[in-house]
């Protein structure tokens, strides 16, 4: 007898390479096409609660801290001119990330998140390698709030009713 149990087909899958990740920094979008990866992280501080009567710790929900890293191909100036700026005139300017995965063969549809008040805490200022490697950078940094303003559809036989 076959099986009623939904699953997930494999087409469903989103494609990594087909996201785009866009920079708008000192009032300019930068569709930042020379990224090999990008990631972002939100790290919730759960606080331990004792509670009398329960042989378990109870836990709430503190502040967070959103991070993000990236790895570029090492072809654009934008993030090190950012950073001249700061170094020139001690003014930090926090620029905005916007994350998009589509894969139109996947039926999860598009997710976009944009991320607000990033800044970079670690980037490369020069950099050479004799040979034939390809030259790439890592970038990393923090953001100060984010948003979810399109949210990948649910797949067939994600919900059910009781």
């Amino acid at each position: 007898m076959p099986s009623t149990r939904k699953k997930m087909r494999g087409k469903d899958a989103v494609f990594a390479s087909l996201a785009d990740f866009y920079v708008t920094l000192n009032g300019n979008r930068y569709n930042v096409m020379q990224a090999i990866n990008f990631e972002s992280r939100l790290a919730i501080n759960n606080r331990e609660v004792p509670v009398l009567g329960f042989t378990i710790l109870q836990h709430k929900a503190g502040v967070s801290k959103g991070t993000w890293s990236a790895t570029v191909y090492y072809n654009t100036s934008i993030f090190r001119a950012w950073l001249l700026h700061f170094k020139d005139t001690g003014e930090l300017i926090p620029f905005e990330c916007e994350a998009v995965n589509e894969d139109p063969s996947s039926d999860a549809g598009s997710q976009k998140i944009t991320h607000t008040g990033c800044l970079i805490d670690n980037a490369t200022l020069a950099k050479m390698i004799a040979g034939e490697d390809i030259l790439t950078e890592d970038l990393s940094g923090t953001f100060d709030d984010w948003d979810m303003p399109q949210e990948f559809d649910l797949l067939p036989g994600m919900t059910s009713t009781p």
